[in-house]
């Protein structure tokens, strides 16, 4: 798994259009989010910045990427090669979606440390943290369920557009909005737990308890998206 790991991580800095879409693309909104924190702020809050940079970077930097990757790795056959190893397919996957998923948490944690030296450090580091790795969590299964209906890595342009814009749009509704009215809605909808969590987490006024209950959402998106990963993976390309 770790040499897999290893083998995937020198081919993403290798692969000018992969370094493109995980660094360049994320950074340079979630920079501007910052820079002009004070404006967004009186639109939302805080919370809503650290939101909306963390499903930026999650959305675009980790799961277009997972996508991507998969495709291209079906398709120049070497799934196929990797299965005829000793690893087993959770090896595989993991080892191949490992270091993405490693770039895409410093990434947050640097951004959010930024955010943090600029308007204050957030009310609850525990749930922030919990709101980042579930978050993770969701846009990496999302994407090993995406992957499942992607032919190759031009054909991800179009079939991972549906899930981060939308993810990113839920996001900025709920951070702007928040979860007064339409709340189940706004919950069940995915990013719209997690965002209310992040905003809890920042700006502080919920008690623990009930914050952590918004994690089930995100949770139950995990397991229902490993679910359909598990039905529609493909190792091979169509014939």
């Amino acid at each position: 798994m770790l040499s897999i790991a290893l083998s995937e991580l020198i081919q993403i800095f290798r692969n000018r259009l992969v370094l493109l879409t995980s660094f360049v693309i994320p950074i340079a909104p979630c920079a501007f989010f910052i820079y002009r924190h004070e404006i967004f702020a009186e639109l939302g809050s805080f919370g809503y910045i650290a939101a909306v940079v963390m499903f930026t970077v999650a959305a675009f930097g980790l799961y277009t990427t997972t996508v991507t990757t998969l495709a291209s790795r079906r398709q120049n056959l070497f799934l196929k090669r990797l299965r005829s190893t000793p690893a087993s397919d959770v090896a595989i996957l993991i080892g191949l979606t490992l270091p993405v998923t490693v770039l895409a948490i410093v990434q947050v944690v640097v951004i959010l440390a930024v955010l943090a030296t600029v308007t204050g450090a957030p009310d609850s580091l525990l749930l922030l943290g919990a709101a980042v790795v579930s978050t993770v969590a969701m846009m990496l299964a999302l994407g090993l369920a995406t992957a499942g209906l992607t032919n190759s890595p031009e054909h991800a342009q179009v079939t991972t557009l549906p899930v981060s814009l939308g993810a990113i749009g839920v996001s900025t509704w709920v951070g702007i909005t928040g979860t007064q009215e339409l709340t189940q809605l706004k919950r069940l909808l995915p990013g719209g737990s997690a965002t209310e969590l992040v905003l809890n987490a920042w700006n502080g006024g919920v008690p623990v308890a009930d914050s952590l209950q918004l994690l089930l959402p995100t949770l139950l998106w995990v397991v229902a998206a490993v679910a359909l990963a598990s039905r529609m993976f493909r190792w091979e390309p169509r014939r």
